[in-house]
């Protein structure tokens, strides 16, 4: 198996980055590599899952300390147990070798099962006003036939006479008393003789399960809604892990997100944009007025204050920015072009294009500095 790249290196942040930081990178790579801006490239659909990976660890300060700490065995769900990531300090990963030479050890059994994620794809619209969703997810389920003991309905499991219910059995290994999960219960502390005919002993079986997750209004990509209990049930009848649900919001065909504001680009007339005008825009609310001055130029910034988003976890609304780009007449009949012509003539003094006779000034001392 190919070594994980470290995760720091999949969002593009330093080790010490904040976690505004961390969703701003994380955020611009789930826009870029999205399955559904990228249907025909595997290769984006990998890239996408790999940043989501590495955002669910670092966006969770204790995962993330236990990253920084022991790298990606300290929050890999195979080899922490359970599927919750590495938690604990020092001894949980030693503990099993050192445990008898320095006084620890024991028994490491998961107490729940394995958590889940489920990536939910919002519009703008959904993210902003909260919605609530309908999801179906495969997952391991409590056996309903044995209520989840693994056992065959009238028996029940045994004390595992190996370990003698510890769940790990002692090897010595020169100076050191090491201990492993026992062979024969595969760590339970309990064995099965009559196994049940549904799960096959194991407890769980896999089924698919339709929830409702609501959203709240103001989430965007990169948040997480947990469901407590909804994730895999564990193997003896432990209770559930959780489902967490990561928010993807989808590219929108008018604005644009940036954290609590919207920007949007706006074209007007060549006309408008000379003589002044009152225009229609659109906001997430419907449409307003928006004035704007004669003499405005291509790339004029117009403030809609209050129109833009308010965040989850702010009480502060953004505002709608929107950008107009002046359009070029196009397809002139013959008397526009007249027209046009007639008003270049009229518009022959520098006087009328500011921008213009700035810049063929900076021309020409650029050239009569190069000939001097």
């Amino acid at each position: 198996m190919a070594a994980k790249t470290d995760y720091y290196e999949t969002l593009g942040v330093d080790r010490g980055a904040d976690a505004a930081a961390i969703k701003k990178a994380y955020r611009r790579i789930a826009m870029k590599y999205h399955p559904d801006r990228n249907p025909d490239d595997p290769k984006a659909e990998d890239k996408f899952k790999e940043a989501s990976e590495a955002y669910e660890i670092l966006s969770d300060q204790e995962k993330r300390e236990a990253y920084d700490r022991f790298g990606h065995a300290g929050v890999d769900p195979q080899g922490m147990g359970g599927g919750q990531g590495f938690s604990g300090g020092f001894s949980d990963i030693f503990g099993d070798v050192f445990g008898d030479v320095f006084g620890g050890g024991g028994s490491r059994r998961a107490s729940r099962g394995s958590d889940l994620q489920y990536t939910l794809e919002l519009s703008l619209e959904q993210a902003v006003k909260g919605t609530t969703a309908k999801i179906t997810i495969p997952t391991n389920v409590g056996c309903d036939t044995c209520d989840g003991s693994g056992a065959k309905p009238g028996t029940s499991a045994s004390t595992c006479a190996t370990c003698n219910g510890q769940g790990q059995v002692r090897m010595q290994q020169g100076f050191f008393s090491v201990q492993q999960a026992c062979p024969s219960c595969r760590g339970n502390g309990k064995t099965i003789d009559e196994p049940c005919s549904k799960c096959r002993g194991q407890g769980v079986v896999r089924e698919r399960k339709t929830l409702s997750v609501k959203v709240p209004a103001g989430v965007d990509t990169g948040d997480r809604v947990r469901l407590s209990g909804e994730g895999e049930a564990g193997p003896g009848g432990i209770p559930p892990g959780d489902l967490y649900v990561q928010m993807s919001v989808k590219s929108h065909p008018l604005f644009e997100r940036r954290d609590a504001d919207l920007y949007c680009e706006i074209p007007i007339s060549f006309v408008d944009a000379a003589l002044g005008a009152e225009i229609e825009v659109p906001t997430l609310t419907g449409k307003v007025k928006l004035k704007i001055p004669s003499e405005t130029q291509t790339g004029k910034l117009f403030r809609l204050r209050g129109k833009g988003i308010q965040p989850v976890r702010t009480s502060r609304t953004g505002d709608l920015i929107c950008r107009v780009i002046v359009e070029t007449p196009v397809k002139l009949n013959g008397e526009q072009k007249e027209l046009m012509e007639k008003l270049r003539e009229s518009l022959g003094e520098s006087k009328h294009a500011p921008q213009s006779h700035r810049w063929f000034s900076g021309v020409k001392k650029f050239f009569d500095d190069l000939s001097g």
